[in-house]
């Protein structure tokens, strides 16, 4: 007679950290429980005062059998994907940006200003590669720094070319085409938020998607006293940032221009009721508070914290493909 042995199921927690999922993909790929949790999340005694990778790890597993730990969530290997990408055409735009800046600040320095309108235009790059600066050393740096600036605007174009491909063929595309319906909402700023944020119908409640990005105030009560401080900034700070930026659209009047129309072509009439409900409200709203003389920042918080619950609303309109787990990779680093 033969005897039956229970493989019994182990379970893994580790800190996450610049390692990324991969020790989390072959863990779970072995058929074991694998939990990242954040270090800020860690709960932690005010009298601990020594660190060592033992207590770290003994400490860990106390908590994690304790049930004292909230893992943090893990977006499939092909989301890593995109997010990089996303977030290399973010480094992209910066680099070029500093470029910019260095070249201005050598124009600053020699008195050299441009009399045009448009900065950084055609007519504006010509107007540079045709100008002198009186001593040769400088007239180098000059060159120098117009062929980083073309460098970088040509690496800028190629990463935006594909990230527009590889979004086309990403399973969370109909959610990046449908968020696209509200204003504000481009495909580069849809394709960010989604990237890093990953699968919306985890929040049960838009207020939890709002605390997750960090745009809800602090507070610091006690007693019958309730101070209401700055937002608290906790979360991801790149899909905050996207949606910062797209909260300054929100200045004008509510309007259906020929770009959004074009991009709310074969999208469900749920989903636009629900981008033009938003642009009547939020508007409103934007002018409503500057009305009450409320300093712009807090008016562009506001409105992005409004944005992101009617992202989650059209988000949840929007029917995706389960992942197959069979498919998934460890994708072990070589």
């Amino acid at each position: 007679m033969g005897v039956l042995f229970i493989i019994p199921t182990l379970h893994f927690v580790y800190e996450a950290g610049p390692c990324g999922y991969w020790i989390y993909r072959l863990i779970t790929s072995l058929g074991h429980c694998c939990y990242v949790v954040a270090p800020s999340l860690i709960p932690k005694k005010p009298g601990e005062k020594i660190k060592t990778d033992k207590r770290d790890a003994l400490k860990l597993a106390k908590l994690l059998k304790s049930e004292d730990l909230t893992p943090i969530y893990v977006p499939e290997p092909e989301d890593e994907a995109v997010r990089d990408l996303s977030r290399a055409r973010e480094i992209a735009m910066e680099d070029l940006k500093d470029a910019k800046y260095q070249l201005k600040a050598l124009m600053l320095r020699n008195n050299i200003n441009y009399k045009g309108t448009a900065n950084w235009s055609q007519k504006h790059l010509r107007w540079l590669t045709e100008l002198v600066l009186p001593h040769p050393a400088q007239h180098i740096v000059l060159q120098e720094f117009l062929q980083t600036i073309t460098e970088r605007i040509s690496r800028l174009e190629r990463l935006d070319n594909e990230l527009t491909h590889h979004v086309h063929q990403w399973r969370y595309y109909p959610v990046v085409k449908a968020i696209q319906a509200m204003r504000g909402v481009r495909l580069l700023v849809a394709t960010g938020v989604v990237a890093e944020l990953g699968d919306l119908s985890r929040f049960d409640h838009p207020r939890k998607l709002m605390s997750y990005l960090g745009l809800v105030p602090s507070e610091h009560s006690s007693g019958g006293k309730r101070h209401i401080g700055a937002i608290t900034k906790c979360g991801n700070g790149r899909a905050r940032r996207l949606l910062v930026e797209g909260a300054h659209t929100y200045r004008y009047a509510a309007n259906i221009s020929t770009d959004m129309q074009k991009r709310q072509e074969g999208l469900p009439k749920d989903i636009i009721d629900i981008a033009w409900k938003a642009q009547l409200r939020v508007c409103k709203r934007y002018k409503k508070m500057i009305a009450k003389g409320k300093h712009y920042n807090l008016v562009v918080t506001a409105i992005a914290r409004e944005m992101i619950a009617y992202i989650w609303a059209i988000a949840k309109e929007v029917v995706l493909t389960p992942v197959n787990a069979k498919l998934r990779l460890a994708r072990v680093p070589a």
